[in-house]
């Protein structure tokens, strides 16, 4: 039964018809009754004011339990509120954080956004990515990447011509400083022979003077 039921059951009529009713039976108009029949209209009265007494507790106590699952539901209520503004709060904190955190993004330097339309895939400037300023930032970067691998690719194979034409200065070098050093000794063996011709025929010159 709940707490309207039960005090439905107890209306202030009848609990103010039943103090009168016993007023009545107690008063001197009523002496002419015998007492066996006022004692059974009494007992009838106490009955029934007993029966609307606990019918009264019974509203009370169901109305007082009512009343603190009441309470003990906005507490709940007001807990909860208090764990959703904290939490709200804290995400707000972790929010302004990331905004005030610097990326290594942020020092890395990218092609302008006239650049990047100029060079990038049609697809990666896109009205809608270019509404997007997330998106924009995500295709900037990642096209950033892109073309500094295929500068550093393209380093390095210079780099490899580089280190080739060295090794073939070197050995072209190399190639020279041996001719040069096959020159020097036939030079070197060629004035030796030379001498030494000059020696046998000075003998014979001698030999045979001229007239």
């Amino acid at each position: 039964m709940t707490v309207e039921d039960l005090e439905g059951n107890f209306p202030s009529t009848d609990y103010t018809e039943i103090i009168n009713k016993l007023r009545e039976l107690a008063s001197e108009s009523n002496t002419n009754y015998d007492s066996a029949t006022m004692h059974i209209r009494a007992m009838a009265l106490v009955g029934r004011l007993k029966a609307v007494h606990r019918t009264a507790n019974a509203a009370t106590r169901a109305r007082k339990e009512e009343t603190t699952a009441a309470r003990q539901e906005m507490d709940q209520s007001h807990l909860n509120l208090q764990n959703l503004l904290y939490q709200k709060r804290h995400l707000e904190r972790e929010i302004e954080k990331c905004r005030q955190f610097n990326t290594i993004y942020q020092e890395v330097p990218l092609y302008s956004i006239d650049e990047f339309k100029r060079l990038a895939p049609t697809d990666a400037h896109s009205q809608s990515v270019l509404a997007d300023e997330h998106q924009l930032m995500l295709n900037r970067l990642s096209f950033e990447l892109v073309e500094r691998q295929r500068l550093d690719q393209k380093r390095k194979e210079l780099i490899q011509q580089k280190e080739d034409l060295l090794k073939e200065s070197k050995a072209k070098v190399s190639t020279l400083d041996n001719v040069k050093s096959q020159i020097e000794l036939l030079v070197k063996t060629a004035s030796e022979i030379q001498k030494k011709v000059d020696d046998l025929v000075l003998p014979i010159s001698s030999q045979n003077p001229t007239s």
